[in-house]
């Protein structure tokens, strides 16, 4: 055991006997509540103590049990505090307590009306549960909520953030009718903003390339038309010619063309993982319809 990790059983040791001496009757007459505060100052210690000893487990339960001590004193700030404290532990050891600290954090935050914390909190989840203990359900759920709380408290820029990752991930799970929602909205309140107006562009491709998974034929050239009148611009960028091109492609049914209008964008500037994953469905969808047509 190393030195630190002796500390923080030492404060454990400690604090758990602050907490037996206020239970009893006599220290309920006198000064319960100093000792239960005496005893959550020792919790944090041995967290710390913990955390230089990399026991990240036992850092999380430390600050864990600060938390609940707080709670019980009517602490919300420093209760929530802890929770968040734990869960940064758990975060490299358990990731399910990592959760169940953060909600506590959050119900805490909410019921104070810190509602731009408990956004900052719900996205910590959304990450947990992307990368680490996956659920895309939850992950899109937890992105939802803080994008509202952050509209609830004017911070579009944050909400719009955790939008377009709802938007990505929707998109993964073929759920298209809500990311392209969500692009259309966020490109839209960029147009309103002379710094964001020439990221819209982007926001648009991406809608577009959905349109054109749904329906090549009626929605790809009707998104074309309605992100033009929105943004003229658009029609300038190498983005809507590569659309173009697609669409053109589509309509010629030539697998070549597309290929090669795709090659000749990705040449200049690289599609990342998303857009050639949406443009792979493009591709199949039109080979298969290419054997439909051979049999």
């Amino acid at each position: 055991m190393s030195s630190n990790e002796a500390r923080g059983t030492d404060y454990i040791a400690q604090a758990e006997a602050k907490l037996k001496s206020a239970s009893g009757f006599f220290g309920r007459m006198f000064g319960g509540t100093s000792k239960q505060e005496e005893a959550m100052e020792l919790y944090g210690r041995a967290a710390n103590a913990f955390k230089m000893a990399k026991k990240w487990s036992a850092a999380g339960q430390a600050f864990s049990e600060a938390a609940n001590i707080a709670e019980r004193l009517q602490m919300k700030h420093d209760s929530a505090q802890s929770s968040v404290d734990a869960a940064n532990c758990y975060k490299k050891s358990e990731s399910d307590k990592a959760i169940t600290c953060l909600l506590h954090a959050i119900e805490i935050f909410t019921d104070m009306g810190r509602f731009s914390m408990a956004a900052k909190h719900h996205m910590a989840v959304a990450e947990i549960y992307e990368t680490e203990h996956v659920d895309i359900d939850q992950c899109i759920a937890n992105y939802e909520q803080a994008a509202d709380y952050y509209r609830g408290e004017e911070s579009n820029s944050a909400a719009n953030k955790c939008l377009l990752k709802v938007a990505f991930l929707s998109a993964q799970q073929e759920k298209y009718e809500r990311a392209i929602e969500i692009y259309e909205q966020v490109g839209a309140s960029c147009l309103e903003s002379q710094l964001l107006k020439y990221s819209a562009k982007d926001h648009f491709f991406r809608a577009a390339l959905l349109h054109i998974c749904v329906d090549a034929g009626v929605d790809g050239p009707r998104a074309l038309d309605k992100y033009t009148e929105m943004f003229p611009a658009f029609q300038d960028s190498r983005e809507f010619k590569l659309l173009r091109k697609i669409l053109d492609a589509i309509e010629e049914q030539s697998v070549d063309a597309f290929t090669d209008a795709v090659k000749e964008y990705d040449s200049i500037s690289r599609l990342d993982q998303w857009y050639t994953g949406i443009l792979l469905k493009i591709k199949k969808a039109m080979t298969a319809e290419e054997g439909e047509e051979l049999r």
